[in-house]
């Protein structure tokens, strides 16, 4: 029998129309440190390790809409940050060039889009089960 490959997952790829500019923005929000510096191609990662952002040039980005918007470009995935708190979370993130979606459904989860338009949630884990 042959044997299973083992996988890691070793980064989540965004595309942006600057990757650099788009890793600065997750930079100062993670406080995560540089891994790969390329032309087009940048990796971050938490500085205790394990897996990281990557962010891709891609000139043709579109922006997904968000709620979802029938024949437009729908989002592929969204990052769920958990944060110990909510409202100095949404202060540093807006400072830093994210905007809050116009749409919040859950009144302990903040929508936010980064700079180039990828949605993103903020959430405190609460204590009880999920």
């Amino acid at each position: 029998m042959d044997r299973n490959p083992e996988f890691t997952l070793a980064a989540t790829v965004l595309d942006a129309p600057d990757a650099r500019e788009l890793s600065v923005f997750y930079r100062g929000l993670l406080g995560w440190e540089v891994r790969e510096d390329g032309p087009d191609w940048v990796m971050i990662a938490p500085p205790e390790g394990g897996a990281g952002l990557s962010f891709q040039t891609e000139p043709h980005f579109v922006p997904p809409h968000w709620p979802a918007v029938p024949d437009e470009q729908q989002m592929m995935l969204h990052l769920d940050l958990e944060v110990d708190d909510l409202s100095a979370a949404l202060t540093r993130a807006t400072a830093l060039g994210a905007r809050p979606a116009d749409v919040q459904p859950q009144d302990d989860v903040r929508v936010l889009f980064d700079p180039v338009g990828h949605p993103f949630c903020l959430f405190v884990r609460d204590s009880g089960p999920r």
